[in-house]
């Protein structure tokens, strides 16, 4: 079926209303964010309009470089780990009844549910001394006291899995669902084991989706905010963290802006590749 190319401008009235909220939710407050960011810190008030590039000068000091280096890994671990248990799941759960399946999605979609609030002091309480889960493996030996396991960098870690992971299991399943179950029996028939035959075929039919997935949690984790403060130390701060504090604590506008257009440009940089690959899997 063949797309009809517009022939008058009320052709392009549908688009009309979502140019409207682009321009108006997206265009105009990152335009002012990116004028804000070039001007000068006043240190008697906010900041002065001006043209400056101090502020990104200030990306290459160890400080910054430490900050941006930390939060880019942290969210390369998240994203592996999500797909590392999100894969294996999802593929074992499509096998299930579709009663199953669809209780396993209620129980992920109800996750969702939850503000990252919740989930940040829910997590603290699992690991703290009294009321953790260290007192279990006191109970049955495998430790002699309790202790604390926050703040810790295991535990905003854990956290950030957590969260990400119900959209890491939505984001495979319909891949999943579509794909085709009798590659996979070819492959046992010609002798190879389930481990390889998940390996060889179903990785690599869905290796498009695979690196989509791992580009949508990477960018999820990479704006984490409020799980690194209540489960980690200063030093497992993220860049989302360190642009608050210095808009709202240290009054340093130009230098948050600054810090948010980077990394917003970063996150769409990322988004773009997430939909060329789309576009590829698409294509093929």
């Amino acid at each position: 079926m063949r797309r009809e190319p517009p022939r008058s401008l009320a052709d392009y009235a549908p688009l009309v209303f979502p140019a409207l909220m682009l321009t108006v939710f997206f265009v105009v407050p990152f335009s002012i964010m990116i004028a804000v960011s070039f001007f000068r810190r006043d240190p008697a008030g906010f900041y002065t309009p001006d043209f400056v590039v101090d502020n990104y000068a200030r990306f290459l000091s160890v400080f910054f470089g430490g900050v941006l280096g930390f939060s880019l890994l942290l969210a390369v671990l998240v994203a592996a780990c999500c797909l590392a248990i999100a894969f294996p799941f999802t593929f074992l759960l499509i096998r299930c009844s579709r009663r199953v399946q669809t209780m396993w999605l209620v129980g992920l979609l109800s996750v969702l549910s939850l503000s990252e609030v919740i989930i940040g002091f829910a997590w603290s309480t699992l690991f703290s001394r009294t009321a953790g889960i260290t007192n279990l493996l006191v109970a049955v030996g495998l430790m002699e006291a309790p202790q604390a396991l926050i703040p810790g960098f295991g535990a905003v870690l854990t956290g950030m899995v957590y969260q990400a992971l119900p959209y890491t299991v939505l984001v495979l399943y319909p891949a999943l669902v579509r794909f085709d179950s009798t590659l996979l029996e070819a492959a046992r028939t010609l002798g190879a084991s389930p481990l390889r035959a998940f390996f060889n075929v179903v990785v690599p039919a869905l290796r498009n989706t695979i690196v989509a997935t791992l580009i949508m949690v990477f960018v999820f984790a990479l704006g984490s905010y409020l799980l690194p403060q209540i489960l980690g130390r200063p030093q497992h701060w993220t860049l989302s963290v360190l642009i608050t504090d210095q808009a709202i604590y240290q009054s340093n506008m130009p230098f948050a802006a600054a810090m948010a257009v980077f990394l917003v440009l970063i996150s769409l940089a990322l988004v773009g590749l997430t939909l060329t690959v789309g576009r590829k899997e698409s294509a093929s």
